[in-house]
């Protein structure tokens, strides 16, 4: 097994812990970022893979905050090959009244903290000549969707960093992905995703008529440092189900 050690930023539960648990599985060590610095809430994972879990406290919109723990993770021994970021906020206001605090919260937390975790790994990465991150979008940045103009400027954000430091990285050995899901059921959104209005819209918009599942965006992260496709970079791997394409 691969014993190098991948960064998961929001690794605590949902998406974050989904992916966190499928690399843990496939034998790296994570360390699993959060601003509580708690164990991902996960169940049935077995122990030799619960070990090589690391919580670890981090705001990751907190300038020099990933350079620290970053520092801390390396002097414990390990050698880091990959940083996936996940962390991200999903708020929504009207655009014509939203505030500037409810633009700057949104921004922060899914733009500019993809920036800091970046430069923050960039000399470890760069230094081994090799190595992967991975940023979470959204297929939103491509919709215009109602009451989500921030969320979809992060989004679309996200997805021009990817390609800009892909390129600009490329002779340093480091590859730069952007995986955008769509409508993800998980344990924080699920009283929304099976009943409502929601539930209806979903049913008739997705051509399966079903969410993906946290487990989904997680495999195909997880099969992405399984792989290790070194002419796959600066690309958006959509996961939609086909909802955004669907006519």
């Amino acid at each position: 097994m691969n014993s190098t050690c991948i960064i998961v930023t929001g690794a605590s539960r949902g998406i974050g812990a989904a992916i966190a648990s499928r690399l843990a599985q496939a034998g790296r060590q994570v360390a699993c970022l959060s601003r509580s610095g708690a164990m991902p809430a996960l169940s049935g994972l077995g122990e030799e893979a619960t070990a090589r879990l690391l919580p670890m406290a981090c705001d990751v919109t907190q300038p020099g905050a990933m350079q620290a723990v970053l520092a801390e993770i390396a002097a414990r021994g390990h050698e880091i090959a990959g940083l996936v970021n996940n962390a991200g906020v999903h708020l929504d206001a009207p655009s014509a009244t939203a505030s500037l605090d409810h633009y700057n919260e949104v921004m922060g937390t899914n733009a500019t903290s993809v920036l800091l975790g970046c430069q923050a790994i960039h000399p470890y990465l760069a230094a081994r000549k090799s190595g992967l991150i991975v940023n979470l979008g959204s297929f939103f940045e491509k919709l215009g969707v109602k009451r989500n103009l921030a969320y979809c400027a992060s989004k679309a954000a996200v997805g021009a960093m990817t390609r800009c430091l892909a390129v600009e990285w490329a002779g340093d050995g480091i590859r730069v992905l952007d995986v955008a899901p769509g409508y993800i059921h998980t344990d924080l959104n699920h009283e929304a995703m099976t009943q409502g209005p929601l539930r209806a819209y979903l049913d008739k918009r997705i051509p399966s008529r079903q969410p993906g599942t946290a487990d989904d965006v997680a495999r195909l992260i997880a099969g992405l440092y399984t792989l290790d496709i070194p002419f796959l970079t600066g690309e958006t791997i959509y996961i939609d189900g086909a909802q955004s394409v669907a006519h």
